[in-house]
């Protein structure tokens, strides 16, 4: 079941008083690196002339977004005909590419959904998503309704910001092969690499753009990059995200 808009919480990031036009919708759903306090998708959606649906909430994760999911909460009815693409953004560094227990229908998981197993939660997320979008052709009240393959779907995974998590990176790229999904490759083009120091201050480069840390394998990078739309990191993030979903989106009249 997926509830109406007036059953489900207010969405953070909607467009604002004639701030954004309608000519896409974009869901995104994450944690910490991805809420609206950053700015980068709000920024990018701009620039895109899209509207921002974030969901993002820190300290959730993959298995959070199912669960949601699971409650109809995640998006509603009404939000569902007009998303034009699906963005995850759920990065802890695990191995969200193990096949593992995975089940051939998203309704053969048990919910709800623990973090024992990320790859599963992702599993679930992808093909419910694409399940209600393909069902929108036998629902009377869809524009889609009737159509040969329902709504269209675009999914669209992220890296981490930065090329530290050398776990999750690597699986999301497996992932998004698996299904044929685009990724937004922060860690790719975001300017720095793990593998070299900062020539000056002798630390990694995330250190710079971040305003606390966290320890990988030893090693101090960055963990949450500095907030705001005023942000070097966040209109550096909003550049690569607007990139990728230029290509992806299809084109409007």
């Amino acid at each position: 079941m997926i509830f109406s808009n007036a059953q489900c919480k207010d969405r953070k990031g909607e467009a604002g008083k004639g701030e954004y036009n309608n000519k896409y919708t974009i869901l995104l759903t994450g944690a910490s690196f991805a809420s609206s306090n950053n700015g980068w998708f709000e920024l990018a959606c701009k620039q895109l002339n899209a509207k921002p649906i974030n969901t993002a909430t820190g300290g959730t994760a993959i298995s959070d977004a199912a669960n949601r999911m699971a409650k109809g909460e995640l998006y509603t009815q009404e939000e569902l005909e007009d998303i034009d693409a699906f963005v995850i953004m759920h990065v802890h560094d695990e191995n969200v590419a193990d096949t593992a227990g995975l089940k051939q229908n998203y309704k053969d998981y048990p919910v709800p959904f623990d973090r024992s197993n990320y790859a599963a939660a992702y599993d679930y997320v992808i093909k419910r998503y694409i399940t209600e979008c393909y069902n929108l052709k036998f629902d009377k009240d869809s524009k889609y309704y009737g159509t040969e393959n329902g709504k269209p779907v675009v999914i669209v995974m992220c890296t981490h910001w930065h090329d530290a998590r050398t776990i999750f990176n690597p699986a999301i790229r497996k992932l998004g092969e698996r299904w044929g999904f685009p990724i937004v490759e922060f860690d790719k083009y975001t300017g720095f690499s793990r593998n070299h120091l900062h020539p000056v201050t002798g630390k990694q480069y995330s250190i710079l753009y971040a305003h606390n840390n966290e320890t990988i394998n030893g090693e101090e990078f960055g963990w949450h990059p500095d907030e705001g739309q005023d942000k070097y990191i966040q209109q550096r993030m909003a550049a690569i995200f607007a990139e990728l979903m230029e290509k992806v989106l299809p084109l409007k009249p």
